[in-house]
This record gives C-alpha cells, structure tokens and sequence, in this order.
C-alpha cells in the first residue's frame, strides 16, 4: 500500500473531517473514498468517448428505424 502526505486548506481539512465523522470512518477511509469515485467517473469518461468513437448516425437511425410507430405511454409523458 503506498502513502502520500497531503496538506490541504484549512477549510477543506475541517469539512473532510466533518462529513467522515458523520459517515462513521476515518478521514483518510474518507478520502480513499472520494479519490477512488473520482477515479470511477474518470474511468467511465473514457469508456464512454472509446464507445462514441465507434458509433455513427447511420447505425443510430437504423436502430431507430426497427422502434414501432405509436404514441408514448402514459406515464413516459411526465
């Protein structure tokens, strides 16, 4: 496991300390946490441009040709 020392402002430290008292872990579980959520979002970001990448209007339409011709239900109009 590595370690890294990290110095944060005040007013972060103080609120990171706060919502991890609240949350019933310990800072640095905390900020385990929230880098690896971050890490997630970054990763998913990437596959998600790889994905568009691949994708063209021509396959878009043809998926949307083969979808039937009627009105939305109900409660798809909300």
């Amino acid at each position: 496991m590595g370690a890294i020392s990290l110095r944060l402002p005040n007013s972060i430290h103080s609120r990171v300390k706060n919502l991890a008292k609240y949350d019933g872990v310990s800072v640095n579980q905390f900020i385990t946490v929230a880098l690896t959520e971050k890490l997630s979002v970054m990763n998913a970001e990437e596959y998600f441009e790889e994905k568009a990448k691949r994708g063209s209007r021509e396959k878009y339409d043809l998926i949307l040709s083969k979808v039937s011709k009627r009105k939305p239900l109900e409660y798809d109009k909300k």
